[in-house]
C-alpha cells in the first residue's frame, strides 16, 4: 500500500473513479427512473438457492456491473449492500428478502435477493408470488441441496420461469456435469446447457458459449471485459456433443427448431436464442449457465441471459382476480391503461421512515397521495410516499406503473397478502399461503416498561413476518412466540433485545405440537345458568370428523327450519374455534377437523350469543374426547453430507432419534444421507454432528409435515399437560 509520511494512500483506478462518479450522479440527480421503461424491457426476478450457494455474492456483482454500486461488498466482511441488517452481517447469511433496481442494456431489472436458510422460507414464498422470473444458484461442488429442492417446488407452484447459474466453478471438487444430472434427477427438470466451463477447479478461467460457439476468458478483475478466445481443440468434440443435445432438447418443445432439425439445416444463434426464450417462458426447459461470482467470472453473461430468456410482465399470463360483489373470475392485463391492482407482499417497520408496505403493481398506475381500496379488508387507504428501494436505502418517485415493485408509506391497515385496487372496480388477487410455525419459546419482560415495549415490538415483528406468531397463555401468564426453527426465533429475540431495547427472560425452545382426531362422532353441548334474573341458555348438537393433513378447519351450519337464529350459529362457531386454539386433551391447538352444527334449541328470553358460544365450546370438547384424539408432531426432512468413514455413526444417531432413513447416496468418499426426523429429536443436532465427524460433516433441515406421534410418547405429553 503506497504511503506518504506514514499515511496510507488509496489508489483509485480510472475505471473505479468512473463508476464512483456515475453512482454519485445517480444519487444526486435521482435519475434512476428518468422515464417509463417499456413493459417488454422490464424483468422482475428473484435470486433463490440453498444457503451458502452464493446468492448474495451474485447479486452484489450484478449491482456492480450494472453501475448501481461502485464498490463490491463481501459477505464475509459484512459489507454487502443487500445484507444490510445487523443480524445478517453478524451471521453472514441473508435473513430478509431485499429488493433493488438496476439497468442493463436498456432493460430495467427489479431484483429480490432471498434467504437460503429453511427458517426464512416464507421470504422466498412471498417473493416468488410476485416475481416473473428466477435465477436459481447452485454450488458446483454440492449441486442440488435440500433447500434447493424446496425453493424449486415453490417456483413450480407459482409457475415461475427460471434459469440456473452453477456457481463456485473454481472450487476444489466442482463438477458441472454432475450438477446437470442432479437438476434432471432430483428436480425433475430439463436442463438446457448454454455454457460449458473452460477449465475446472483451480484452473477455471472462463466459459464456452454453446449458442454462439465462442469461448470467453476472464482474468478475475471486476473491471476487465471478457476476452474472446479460441475454443481449445480438446473441448471441440464435447462442445459439438452438448450443442447437438441442446438442439435436440429444444426440438422436443419448439416447432421452429424441430422443422430446421428435420431438414438438417444449420441453426443460427439468433434462432437458438429465440427458441430458448419460448421454451423457458413455457416452463418446458431451464437454461443453465456457469461461473464464479466471487472471482467475477460469468456475471455479465448471466445478465445477458436474464434479459434474453426471462419474462417481462407482458410475457406472463394476465393476472387472475375475483371480482368483489359478483364473485366472478376476471383478469387484469399488464397495461398502464388497465384498472389499478397491486398485491402487498411485505411489511417492514423501518426505524427511519415508519411502516413500509412493499407492492407489486400488476395493472394500471397510481400516484403518490392517491386513494386506493383494500379489498381484503374492505377499507379505503391513501398512498403516502412512493419509494424505490435499494436494500435499506430509498429513492422517492411520484408515480408507479404496471410491472413495478415499490414500497409505500401511509398504508395503516394493509398487511401481507392484501390486494389494493380502485374503489370503482374492486377485485381481490390470490393471497399468499405461509407454513405454520413449528417451534415456540416463552418470553417474559423484566419490568412494566419492558412489558409495554415488548407488546409493541412483538406486534411490529408479527406484522413483518407472517410465520411469526404471538400468543398469550392465560393459565401461566407467559407470552409465547412461535417460529419456523431455532435460528428464526434466535433472530427474532436478537432483534427484540437490540432494535427495540426490550429486557426480557427467554425460555427454552418448545415443539409446537398439534391435536387432531381419528373418528367421526356426534355430541351435544348444553349451557344453562339461572342466577335469579335473566338466565343463560344455549343448546347445540354437532358432528365432528377428521380431515386430511393440512386441510385446516371447516364449519358447516346445517340448521333446518330456522331451529336457531343466525347470530347464535355464528356464536357457536366462535366458541368452537376458541376451544380449538387451546385443544382438549393436552392443551395444543386442534387442527384438520370438520364440524357440522346440525341441530339445537334456544329460549326466547334467556338465550344469548355468549350462551351459545359456551355451548359450542362444550360440545366440541365432549366430541373430541370421544373421537380417538391423537397428537401430531412436526417432522423434519434432514440431510447430512459426511465423509464415508463416519456414515455408520451418523445412521446410528439418526436411528436413536426416531429417524427414518430415506436414501443414502455415495460419491467418492462422500456420502449424503436423507431421512425424516421428529423436530423434538433434533435439538442440539449440530453439536452432535460435529462431535461424531470431527467437524467434517454438514447438514441441512427443513419442515416436512406433521405426523402422528407414537401412543406412548403422546401419553407422556398429555401427562405433562395435565400435571402443569
Amino acid at each position: 500500500m503506497p504511503t506518504i509520511d506514514g499515511e496510507r494512500l488509496v489508489v483509485i483506478t480510472p475505471n473505479v473513479l468512473e463508476k464512483m462518479l456515475v453512482s454519485e450522479k445517480l444519487k444526486r440527480e435521482a435519475i434512476l427512473m428518468p422515464g417509463r421503461f417499456p413493459l417488454d424491457q422490464i424483468r422482475n426476478i428473484g435470486i433463490i438457492a440453498h444457503i451458502d450457494a452464493g446468492k448474495t455474492t451474485v447479486t452484489e456483482r450484478i449491482l456492480y456491473y450494472t453501475g448501481r454500486t461502485y464498490k463490491i461488498g463481501g459477505v464475509d466482511e459484512g459489507t454487502t449492500v443487500m445484507d444490510w441488517m445487523e443480524q445478517e452481517r453478524q451471521r453472514g447469511i441473508t435473513i430478509t428478502a431485499a429488493a433493488t433496481t438496476c439497468d442493463w442494456k436498456d432493460h430495467r431489472i427489479n431484483i429480490i435477493d432471498t434467504p437460503g436458510h429453511v427458517d426464512f422460507t416464507a421470504e422466498v414464498e412471498r417473493s416468488l408470488r410476485v416475481l416473473d422470473g428466477g435465477v436459481v444458484v447452485f454450488d458446483a461442488v454440492a449441486g442440488v441441496e435440500a433447500q434447493s429442492e424446496t425453493v424449486w417446488r415453490q417456483a413450480d407452484r407459482y409457475g415461475v420461469p427460471r434459469i440456473c447459474f452453477i456457481n463456485k466453478m473454481d472450487r476444489i471438487g466442482a463438477d458441472f456435469k454432475r450438477c446437470l444430472v442432479m437438476i434432471e434427477e432430483r428436480l425433475q427438470a430439463k436442463p438446457l446447457t448454454l455454457q460449458l466451463p473452460l477449465g475446472s477447479e483451480g484452473s477455471f478461467q472462463g466459459v464456452i458459449d454453446l449458442v454462439e460457439n465462442k469461448a470467453w476468458q476472464f482474468d478475475g478483475s471486476p473491471d476487465s471485459e471478457p476476452e474472446e478466445v479460441a475454443i481449445p481443440l480438446s473441448e471441440k468434440a464435447t462442445c459439438r456433443e452438448f450443442r447437438q443435445a441442446l438442439i435436440e432438447k429444444l426440438a422436443e418443445d419448439d416447432d421452429h427448431i424441430l422443422a430446421a432439425y428435420l431438414e438438417g439445416s444449420d441453426i443460427a444463434a439468433p434462432d437458438l436464442r429465440a427458441a430458448l426464450r419460448r421454451v423457458t417462458l413455457a416452463n418446458k426447459g431451464i437454461p443453465v449457465l456457469c461461473g464464479s461470482a466471487l472471482k467475477n467470472k460469468g456475471i455479465r453473461l448471466l445478465l445477458d441471459a436474464i434479459v434474453a430468456y426471462l419474462p417481462s410482465p407482458l410475457d406472463m399470463p394476465p393476472v387472475r382476480a375475483i371480482e368483489m360483489g359478483t364473485g366472478a373470475e376476471v383478469t387484469r392485463l399488464a397495461s398502464d391503461e388497465a384498472p389499478f391492482s397491486a398485491l402487498a407482499f411485505k411489511v417492514v417497520a423501518d426505524p427511519f421512515v415508519g411502516r413500509l408496505v412493499y407492492l407489486r403493481v400488476y395493472s394500471g398506475r397510481v400516484k403518490a397521495g392517491a386513494q386506493v381500496f383494500n379489498s381484503a379488508r374492505g377499507k379505503r387507504e391513501r398512498i403516502g410516499r412512493l419509494l424505490l428501494m435499494h436494500a435499506n436505502r430509498r429513492q422517492e418517485v411520484s408515480e408507479t406503473d404496471t410491472g413495478d415493485i415499490v414500497a409505500t408509506l401511509g398504508l395503516k391497515n394493509t398487511f401481507t397478502g392484501d390486494t389494493l385496487c380502485t374503489a370503482t372496480q374492486q377485485v381481490i388477487l390470490e393471497s399468499i399461503r405461509f407454513p405454520e410455525p413449528v417451534l415456540s419459546i416463552a418470553i417474559e419482560p423484566k419490568t412494566r416498561v419492558d412489558q409495554d415495549r415488548m407488546k409493541e415490538a412483538l406486534h411490529r415483528l408479527a406484522e413483518e413476518d407472517p410465520t411469526f406468531k404471538v400468543t398469550y397463555n392465560k393459565e401461566t401468564g407467559q407470552t409465547l412466540v412461535s417460529g419456523m426453527g431455532e435460528l428464526h426465533l434466535e433472530v427474532i429475540v436478537s432483534r427484540l433485545l437490540s432494535e427495540y431495547r426490550v429486557t426480557a427472560k427467554v425460555g427454552k425452545p418448545l415443539v409446537a405440537y398439534k391435536e387432531t382426531i381419528n373418528t367421526k362422532v356426534k355430541a351435544e353441548g348444553r349451557f344453562v345458568k339461572q342466577t335469579g334474573g335473566r338466565g343463560q341458555y344455549g343448546h347445540v348438537f354437532i358432528e365432528i370428523e377428521p380431515l386430511e393433513h393440512g386441510a385446516g378447519f371447516q364449519f358447516v351450519g346445517r340448521i333446518r327450519g330456522g331451529a336457531l337464529p343466525k347470530p347464535f350459529i355464528l356464536a357457536a362457531e366462535a366458541g368452537i374455534k376458541e376451544a380449538m386454539e387451546t385443544g382438549v386433551t393436552s392443551g395444543y391447538p386442534l387442527v384438520d377437523i370438520k364440524v357440522t352444527l346440525y341441530d339445537g334449541s334456544y329460549h326466547e328470553v334467556d338465550s344469548s350469543e355468549m350462551a351459545f358460544k359456551m355451548a359450542g365450546s362444550m360440545a366440541l370438547k365432549k366430541a373430541v374426547s370421544k373421537a380417538n384424539p391423537i397428537i401430531l408432531e412436526p417432522v423434519m426432512r434432514l440431510e447430512a453430507v459426511t465423509p464415508g468413514q463416519f456414515l455408520g455413526d451418523i445412521i446410528g444417531d439418526f436411528t436413536s432419534r426416531r429417524g427414518r432413513i430415506g436414501s443414502i447416496e455415495t460419491r467418492g468418499d462422500t456420502s449424503t444421507v436423507r431421512c425424516l426426523v421428529p423436530l423434538a429429536e433434533t435439538f442440539g443436532y449440530a453439536t452432535t454432528l460435529r462431535s461424531l465427524t470431527q467437524g467434517r460433516a454438514t447438514h441441512s433441515m427443513e419442515f416436512y409435515q406433521c405426523q402422528e406421534m407414537p401412543a406412548d410418547l403422546a401419553d407422556q405429553i398429555r401427562g405433562k399437560a395435565m400435571g402443569s
